[in-house]
Parts: structure tokens; C-alpha cells; sequence
């Protein structure tokens, strides 16, 4: 149990036991270094993977778990793990800078992560690259050896991680060891929470008609402030890059679609400009097809950034939400495809297998075809139609009345208290997640 449990004080490997005495290849699938062999401690207590549907409550309960730890936990930490994975790539890179690129830096990098985080807690686990899953294989049972505890939410279950994926078989262990150290919880639900009416903000505007311009100038200066700080541009440094903020009033910055999604940006900008921000104005966006696949993949990051540091969005649009991400065309091929009945018969086959309950009853709210969904060429797989199901479900979130108006000191919510103290909760929040 949590509550006795008292981690014995991580031990860093040393410089030269890391040092190669094979190849690089050797290294990245474990056994080439001098250190010693290390174990998985015997009073380390299980941790926990919650895995189920979009909006039903893994990220919720995974937050309740962090916020109500024992006092013993005196590290802890909190982050998405899109995150955690830039994090650690990040690490990865100095290391090999130091020590040459044949240096088996993992051992360093968990040791390091475990001296600050006796329970881990990440939030959106999932595998797509072969580079993060055999560097996975090693991090997670080194970091399991110094006496971390994970705790995890996932959108599926621990032996469909990494699936198709290049080389799989190596990334097997891994996976044995979180069915293993970690209970596994199924939360699916027919119901997502997100999606339960809100109260309408008004923070989204379609089409890009003349009252467009009008919604994101009198948003840009409501959550700005243009008498202490009027607008200007400002440069962020990301990696050693520069990203370019056209427009900024205090907390708030404001870009067209091109300016921030236009560009060849990424998570690593999008987590800086959280860091920066509290809000943004999103002007122009279009309606994407298969020529802005990348354009879509980019957004979709975005939002999930913005999500997660629970900052305000305000976007304006050519089409509406459900939309975005599906052209008119593709829609009306679909229907009039699945008028047939043999047609819609096979449709209906093809994407039972693929899509889960609680994305085709949301993606029915929102007035579009499962068909369509899987049909569509945007989303090429499992991993693609889930992150574009919880966009449009995050996104929808964040419309309400409660997302916006939290934290901005209304009188009828506390006035000048709650404003300081939303600052301080969303400030520890970000310094968790980011």
C-alpha cells in the first residue's frame, strides 16, 4: 500500500559502468553497458493502468489519485505523456552530446526521473514510433528497479500497445511488465462526461463572414489587456529555434491558423506557448482535407496542448466544429454510398471491429457517419481516429461556459479570490502536466 510505502533512495549509475562495450544497436536493446543487473524491488507496491473511451473519466480519476497521495509521497509527478517522452528525448540528447552517442544514457535518464518522482503519473499513454518503444522496454523497468510506482490512463488495453508496430516483438517485455507491476482497469462507457450540455460561451465563430473579425478582436481584447499591455508580436525560444507570436497582450496570444499551424511547427512549440499563455485566439481555420492531412495531425496537438494546460481557446472558422477535420464532400459521398443497402451493410461491418461504443455515439451527437470516419483518408489508423475523436470532444469541453469563465474573476464566481487562486491551481496544474 501507498500509504507505507517508503521508496529506498535511488542509486545513480556511474559514468563508466554506462560506457559501451558494444554497438550502439546492442545498447538500444540492453546488455551492452558495465552496470551491474538491477531488480525490481520486492515491496514496491502495484501500480495502475486505467484504460477506456474518450470522456470517461480516466484523466479525471488519475488527477483524484495524485491530488489525495499520502504524505509519505513526498515526489511525485504529474504529466502527459507526449510530454514525458519529449522530456526524455530531450535528456537522451544532452547525455549523448556529453558522453558520445554510443553512451547508454537510459540507465542516467531513469535514475534521474525516479530521484523526483517516487509515484509517476502519466496521462494518455500510447506507443507509435519504434524509437520511443524500445527505449521504453528499458525506461519503464529501470525506472520500476529504483522503486517508482506509474500510474497510467491509456485509450486501450496494455497488449494492444504498439500494434502493428515496427519491430513489436522487442516491445513484448515491456508489455508483460505493465500487466505484471500494474493493475489493469477498463472504465469504458457508453457516456462521455465531456460532451453532457454546457452552458454556450460563444468562443467558437463559423463562417468567416465580417462578424468573424469582430468575434476574435472583441475576445483578443477581453482576455488580453490592452491598456497595461497593448498588443504586441513576441518571439518564443524553443530548442534553439525561434517561434514567432504575431500578436500578444498579456496572457493572451493571437495567431491565424497559417501563423500557427501554417508553419512547420510541433508539440515542443505548442508546450512553450502554453508555458507562455493562458489563452489564445485562433483566427481563419479551414476546413481540412486529404491535401492539410499534416495541417489537421498539427491541430489536433494543439488542442491537446491547450487542453491539457487548461487554457482558453477561442477560434474562428470556416466551417463548423465537426467539420474541421471532414469535408461536405466526403459526408455526402458516404450517405449517398451507405443509401445502399448492401453498401451500408459493409460499411457497417468494416467499422464495427475498429472503432469503439463511446466514439461512434459521440461522433453520432456531433451528426457524423462512423463510415465516414473510417473511410475518411485524414485518419489512416486506430491511434489517428481516436486522437480526432477526443479533439472534437475536448474542443467541445472547452466551448462551455464553466471552461471559460473559470479563473477570470467574475464576481458572481468570487470575484478577485478566485482569479488568484485559479492562478495558483492552474500554475501548479501546468508545472504537473508540462
Amino acid at each position: 500500500m501507498l500509504a507505507e510505502y517508503h521508496p529506498t533512495k535511488v542509486k545513480h549509475p556511474t559514468v563508466e559502468s554506462l560506457k559501451p562495450s558494444k554497438s550502439l544497436f546492442t545498447s538500444l536493446f540492453g546488455g551492452s553497458s558495465k552496470q551491474a543487473e538491477m531488480k525490481i524491488p520486492s515491496n514496491l507496491p502495484k501500480g495502475l493502468y486505467m484504460y477506456g473511451d474518450v470522456g470517461s473519466g480516466k484523466t479525471m480519476l488519475m488527477d483524484l489519485f495524485y491530488d489525495t497521495l499520502p504524505n509519505n509521497i513526498s515526489s511525485k509527478t504529474r504529466i502527459h505523456f507526449h510530454n514525458f517522452m519529449q522530456e526524455v528525448h530531450k535528456e537522451l540528447h544532452k547525455i549523448h552530446m556529453q558522453h558520445g552517442s554510443e553512451f547508454d544514457a537510459i540507465p542516467f535518464v531513469a535514475a534521474n526521473i525516479a530521484e523526483k518522482s517516487s509515484v509517476l503519473c502519466f496521462d494518455e499513454f500510447q506507443v507509435t514510433d519504434v524509437a520511443d518503444a524500445m527505449i521504453l522496454r528499458r525506461l519503464i523497468e529501470a525506472l520500476m528497479c529504483h522503486g517508482c510506482v506509474l500510474i497510467t490512463t491509456s485509450n486501450r488495453h496494455p497488449s494492444d500497445l504498439y500494434k502493428n508496430g515496427i519491430q513489436r516483438q522487442s516491445f513484448i517485455p515491456c508489455i508483460t511488465l505493465l500487466q505484471r507491476q500494474l493493475r489493469v482497469l477498463n472504465l469504458d462507457s457508453t457516456t462521455d462526461y465531456r460532451k453532457i450540455p454546457r452552458p454556450p460561451s460563444g468562443v467558437y465563430h463559423h463562417p468567416l463572414d465580417k462578424a468573424a473579425s469582430s468575434h476574435a478582436d472583441k475576445w483578443f481584447r477581453f482576455l488580453g489587456d490592452f491598456q497595461h499591455d497593448p498588443p504586441h508580436s513576441q518571439v518564443l525560444r524553443v530548442w534553439g529555434r525561434d517561434v514567432h507570436v504575431p500578436l500578444a497582450s498579456a496572457k493572451c496570444a493571437r495567431f491565424t491558423f497559417q501563423e500557427l499551424i501554417g508553419r512547420a511547427t510541433g508539440a515542443a512549440d505548442y508546450l512553450e506557448l502554453m508555458r507562455s499563455f493562458d489563452a489564445f485566439v485562433v483566427t481563419d481555420v479551414p476546413g481540412m482535407t486529404l491535401r492539410e492531412r499534416d495541417w489537421a495531425r498539427r491541430f489536433i496537438t494543439f488542442i491537446d496542448a491547450v487542453y491539457e494546460s487548461r487554457a482558453k481557446l477561442v477560434l474562428t472558422s470556416a466551417v463548423s466544429l465537426q467539420n474541421i477535420f471532414m469535408s461536405e464532400e466526403e459526408l455526402s459521398d458516404t450517405l449517398s454510398s451507405s443509401s445502399n443497402p448492401s453498401v451500408q451493410k459493409t460499411l457497417h461491418e468494416d467499422s464495427a471491429g475498429d472503432v469503439d461504443s463511446a466514439t461512434r455515439l459521440m461522433m453520432d451527437d456531433l451528426g457524423l457517419s462512423m463510415a465516414a470516419l473510417k473511410s475518411s483518408a485524414l485518419f489512416s489508423g486506430d491511434e489517428e481516429r481516436f486522437a480526432f475523436a477526443r479533439a472534437l470532444s475536448r474542443l467541445s469541453e472547452m466551448g462551455g461556459k464553466e471552461w471559460v469563465e473559470r479563473g477570470l474573476g467574475l464576481e458572481e464566481r468570487g470575484g478577485k479570490e478566485e482569479r488568484e487562486g485559479w492562478q495558483v491551481v492552474r500554475s501548479r496544474w501546468r508545472e504537473d502536466s508540462l
